[in-house]
C-alpha cells in the first residue's frame, strides 16, 4: 500500500513539473542543450535586473504571471541562496538586437547586446514556457540546461495595418503591437490616410478630421452598386498617437507613419477642395480601389499643406523614416489641369517633381522618405523603396543603391485569402497566400551583387482593410501567417525547415489562445467548426 502511495505521489509530482521546449517561433540561430540538472521555476525565483532593464524585467514579470500565475519579485541586488532569472547587458553580445539565454540548475541568464536584445531573449523564454504548459497556473516548470545564441537576420522586421479603410480603436492597435512583440518584430507601419478616410489629427488643417475622417456610407461587397448609406469614421488624436508611439517604443518597436501622397488623397480633397486640380466638390471615398482625383502638383498651397502635415507628423512620430506613399497615382487630372500643364513637363515627370520636393523637405529635417516602389523613377538615391509589386522593383532599387524593404503581393499581402476554397472565409478579398508560401519567401533574390544585397533592409507584410471590418477579422487574417513571416525576418535560411516550423507553430498557437487572439485554423482541421460538414 505504501509503495502504491509513493508511486502515486511521484506521478503527481511529474504531472506538476512541465518540461520546457525551446523549439519556438522564430527559430533561434543556435540552441545547444547542455548536460546537467534542469532549473525549476517556482514562486521562490526572483528576477534580477541590471540598471536600465527595469522595463524589460516588468515585461518578464507580467508574462510569467500570465503563464504560471506567479508574480515573481524584481530585484536589483543579488542575495545568497536565491535563484534568479537575471537580465543583463554584455559587450560579448556583438549584435545590438542579439542575446544569449543560458539555463542551468542554479538559474537563468539573459544577456543582450542592448535592451532590445534582452527583450527578444525574454520572448524566447516566454514562448518556451508557453508551449510547455497546456493550461494556465501550473505550479512548476522545468527548464533543461541550454545555451541559446541568437540574433536577427534583418534589421527591418515589420507589419503594416491599414486604419483608413476601416478604423481600429486604440486598444486594438496596442493588441496588434503586442503581436509584433511576440514575433520579435521591430517596425509597425501605420497607414493613416487614404481615399476612404483620414485618421490622424492635424491641428493646422482641422477639417481633415471633421470632414476627412467621416464617409457617408460604405460600398457593400466588392464594389457593387449597393451602398449601406451608413456614416462611418474615426480618427486618432495626436495624444492618442503619441500613446501608441510610447507603447510601441517600450516593446522596442518603431512606429513608421504613412501619409499617402499625391494619390490616395480623396479624404483630404473632400476636406480642402482647393488642393485638387478640378476644385471639387469631392467626397470621402465609398468604393475600394484607385481614384483619379489627386493633389494638384502645380499648386503651391498643396506644398504648404504637405509641409504642415509632415511637420506635425514628425512632431508626433520620432521615427527617422516617414512613409510618403506614392503608389497608384493616375495622371488624368494633371493632364486636364492648366496649372500642371503650365509646368511644361511630361505627365511622367510630374510625380517625381512632387516626390523630390517632399524628399528635400524631410531630408532637411534629418528624416528619411520611404515610398512604394512607384517612386523609384526619378527619386534621389537616399529615398527608401518599399517593393510591393513583386520583388523585382526592390532588386532594381537595391542595385541602384536604394535601401529596400520587401513587401511583395506574392507573399506578404495578408488581406489575401489563406485557402483556395473561399466558401467559409470571412473576407471578400481576392488572391491566395497560404502559410507555406509566406514561409518560402526569400527577401534577397538570387543574382544580386553583394553590395545590392546589403541594401535589402528587411521584409514586412501588409494588412489592407477594405474587407477587414473588425478586430477579429484582422487577427484572423494575420495569424498564423505572421508567424511564418517572423521566421523569414529573423532566422537564417539554412535554419529554416517548413515541416519543423509547423510543429513549432502548433505549439505557439497555445499562446495565441492564452492571449485571446483569433487565428485561422486551416492547418488544424480538427480545430475548425464541427458543423462545416453539414453545408
Amino acid at each position: 500500500m505504501k509503495k502504491l502511495f509513493l508511486l502515486f505521489a511521484v506521478s503527481l509530482l511529474c504531472t506538476a513539473m512541465h518540461a520546457v521546449n525551446y523549439d519556438v517561433v522564430p527559430m533561434p540561430q543556435q540552441v545547444a542543450l547542455q548536460q546537467g540538472e534542469p532549473f525549476v521555476l517556482n514562486d521562490q525565483v526572483q528576477i534580477l535586473a541590471a540598471d536600465g532593464l527595469q522595463q524589460e524585467a516588468g515585461f518578464l514579470q507580467s508574462y510569467l504571471q500570465e503563464l504560471t500565475g506567479q508574480s515573481l519579485t524584481i530585484s536589483q541586488k543579488r542575495e545568497k541562496k536565491v535563484s534568479y532569472i537575471e537580465l543583463t547587458l554584455s559587450p560579448k553580445v556583438q549584435a545590438a538586437e542579439g542575446y544569449v539565454l543560458m539555463v542551468n540548475k542554479k538559474g537563468v541568464t539573459i544577456q543582450g547586446g542592448s535592451a532590445a536584445g534582452v527583450f527578444y531573449g525574454i520572448q524566447t523564454l516566454r514562448k518556451s514556457l508557453a508551449v510547455a504548459n497546456s493550461t494556465l497556473y501550473t505550479l512548476n516548470s522545468t527548464l533543461p540546461p541550454v545555451v541559446i545564441t541568437d540574433a536577427p537576420r534583418f534589421s527591418w522586421r515589420g507589419m503594416h495595418l491599414d486604419c483608413s479603410r476601416h478604423f481600429f480603436p486604440l486598444e486594438f492597435v496596442k493588441k496588434y503591437i503586442d503581436l509584433l512583440a511576440m514575433h520579435n518584430m521591430n517596425v509597425f507601419h501605420w497607414h493613416l490616410s487614404d481615399d476612404q478616410g483620414w485618421r490622424i489629427e492635424i491641428k493646422r488643417w482641422p477639417k481633415l478630421i471633421t470632414v476627412g475622417s467621416q464617409r457617408t456610407g460604405t460600398i457593400i461587397g466588392t464594389n457593387s452598386d449597393l451602398d449601406d448609406h451608413t456614416p462611418y469614421g474615426g480618427y486618432y488624436t495626436q495624444e492618442e498617437a503619441r500613446e501608441i508611439v510610447a507603447y510601441a517604443k517600450a516593446r522596442h518597436i518603431t512606429v513608421v507613419p504613412e501619409i499617402d501622397m499625391p494619390g490616395h488623397m480623396l479624404a483630404a480633397l473632400a476636406s480642402y477642395p482647393e488642393l485638387g486640380c478640378m476644385g471639387g466638390p469631392y467626397q470621402v471615398g465609398h468604393y475600394w480601389g484607385v481614384y483619379k482625383d489627386v493633389l494638384c502638383v502645380a499648386n503651391e498651397r498643396v506644398y504648404q499643406f504637405v509641409e504642415d502635415v509632415l511637420t506635425e507628423i514628425m512632431d508626433i512620430f520620432p521615427s527617422e523614416v516617414i512613409h510618403i506613399g506614392g503608389d497608384e497615382t493616375p495622371t488624368d487630372k494633371w493632364e486636364q489641369c492648366s496649372k500642371c500643364q503650365s509646368l511644361g513637363l511630361a505627365k511622367e515627370q510630374l510625380q517625381p517633381r512632387f516626390t523630390r520636393r517632399v524628399f528635400d523637405f524631410l531630408t532637411a529635417r534629418h528624416r528619411r522618405a520611404l515610398g512604394w516602389d512607384e517612386i523609384l523613377d526619378g527619386s534621389p538615391k537616399d529615398a527608401m523603396i518599399m517593393s510591393w509589386r513583386g520583388t523585382e522593383p526592390g532588386s532594381k532599387a537595391a542595385s541602384l543603391g536604394h535601401d529596400v524593404v520587401m513587401a511583395p503581393t506574392t507573399h506578404c499581402y495578408f488581406d489575401y485569402q489563406q485557402v483556395e476554397d473561399r466558401q467559409f472565409e470571412p473576407s471578400r478579398c481576392g488572391g491566395f497566400i497560404p502559410v507555406e508560401r509566406v514561409y518560402a519567401l526569400n527577401p534577397v533574390p538570387d543574382g544580386l551583387s553583394v553590395d545590392a544585397q546589403s541594401h535589402i533592409l528587411g521584409v514586412q507584410a501588409n494588412l489592407w482593410t477594405e474587407y477587414v471590418t473588425n478586430e477579429e477579422m484582422a487577427e484572423y487574417q494575420v495569424l498564423p501567417r505572421m508567424s511564418a513571416l517572423a521566421e523569414v525576418q529573423w532566422t537564417q535560411p539554412a535554419r529554416k525547415d517548413y515541416k519543423a516550423f509547423l510543429e513549432r507553430l502548433t505549439r505557439l498557437t497555445r499562446l495565441f489562445e492564452q492571449e485571446g487572439y483569433t487565428y485561422a485554423k486551416h492547418l488544424w482541421p480538427e480545430r475548425q467548426m464541427p458543423s462545416r460538414w453539414l453545408f
